[in-house]
């Protein structure tokens, strides 16, 4: 199973075409990209904060009283298997960071027995990145834009 959800960032695509303009190779850039975000995401389960730097939830009395002994007690992190779930792809013309253990996405929109806890987006049925994430991004596109300039 899998769900795709497209980034909508016009100050990325912005500098993403700039770039396409100077060079046919982007698969540097989508690297970057992903491990970026994947270090964010990352980040996020640290902090147990959403990309808008919003704190999680704390668990609810149910799943507290539930929580196996040999988890690690933290939220999202049980046993470890989202977060290590973690990891993107990339190619020339994209990159793709997700998850291979489908309960992210519940955390990511949450559901009707459980709030939200954001790891990816500001707005996932938007695909809206917070601030942050989007400026880091446009920061690697505009840096490897620049070094193809120097470069003529």
């Amino acid at each position: 199973m899998s769900l795709i959800v497209t980034v909508d960032s016009q100050a990325l695509s912005t500098v993403l075409d700039k770039l396409y303009q100077l060079t046919s190779d982007m698969a540097p850039v989508m690297s970057a990209i992903g491990m970026e975000m994947e270090n964010r995401i990352r980040g996020r389960f640290k902090s147990e904060s959403d990309p808008l730097g919003v704190g999680w939830m704390p668990w609810a009395d149910s799943t507290r009283d539930n929580y196996p002994k040999s988890g690690k007690r933290r939220l999202l992190d049980c046993l470890g298997d989202m977060l290590g779930s973690l990891n993107h792809s990339y190619d020339a013309r994209s990159a793709t960071i997700g998850f291979g253990d489908p309960k992210a996405a519940f955390h990511e929109w949450g559901t009707k027995h459980m709030p939200r806890r954001g790891l990816m987006f500001a707005d996932p049925d938007n695909g809206t990145l917070a601030p942050d994430d989007e400026r880091a991004l446009v920061d690697i596109v505009e840096q490897v834009f620049s070094q193809q300039i120097g470069g003529f």
